[in-house]
């Protein structure tokens, strides 16, 4: 079953046994995030992915710009991204919501999402940013649709997160350092969450959020109350 050769003692004390303390070694992640509220996942993509998909988020932050100066879009338009206002998290940082790659990478990390929490998973939506010098990211909890949520590190100039995984609030909480293609996965509805000012020059960050599926009003929220992933935010169905 597991590529393994029982010795004598395993086989005395029973093969069943034997594989029920392989099962729960691994099966750990999952324990670990039900017991925990969390969970870290290194390399959930590799670095090479990391650095395509940073790269591409830098460049549509590039076109979004040249686009905007030349007034070929809306300041209104929010399609390929925008600058967040005075009253969302984090002033003047570029964002988007629902980037089509982004959302492709949502559903590539589903099934290591599931396999890491135990639970059967919907897809909401993503946000990604280009952190800037100065950026401070508010201590808080998310809204439905970030009911289980990863932040994953795309790459840049490293930025710690803090986490509190007890649910309380005001709680010094845990530090968490992640590599480009590592993510960290919470209960975003339950766990504060924070960033401290941000000390670098750059750092491109995507959150990837999803409803466990046995939760009262999940299957009313998949992809955010949108038809299909890939859209802003601001179309539902």
């Amino acid at each position: 079953m597991y590529g393994i050769e029982l010795n004598p003692l395993q086989k005395e004390l029973g093969i069943h046994w034997w594989y029920g303390i392989l099962d729960i070694l691994l099966n750990n992640k999952k324990m670990s995030f039900k017991q925990n509220n969390y969970t870290i996942i290194k390399s959930a993509i590799d670095k090479d992915l990391a650095l395509f998909v940073y790269n591409y988020f830098l460049m549509k932050k590039q076109v979004y710009d040249t686009c905007r100066q030349t007034k070929y879009i809306s300041r209104f338009e929010n399609i390929i991204g925008h600058y967040e206002n005075h009253d969302e998290q984090i002033p003047n940082t570029y964002c988007l919501y629902g980037d089509v790659a982004m959302e492709t990478l949502m559903l590539k990390c589903q099934p290591k999402m599931e396999k890491a929490t135990g639970l059967r998973l919907t897809p909401a939506y993503t946000y990604a940013r280009i952190y800037k010098t100065g950026d401070e990211l508010t201590r808080h909890k998310d809204r439905f649709s970030c009911e289980i949520s990863t932040t994953m590190n795309l790459g840049g100039d490293k930025w710690s997160i803090y986490l509190e995984p007890s649910g309380k609030i005001g709680k010094k909480g845990i530090k968490v350092d992640l590599n480009p293609g590592d993510m960290l996965i919470y209960k975003g509805c339950e766990c504060e969450h924070w960033r401290k000012k941000f000390k670098g020059k750059k750092s491109v960050q995507v959150f990837l959020h999803y409803n466990d599926l046995e939760t009262p009003g999940s299957k009313g929220n998949v992809f955010d109350g949108r038809p299909h992933l890939g859209l802003p935010n601001w179309y539902k169905k």
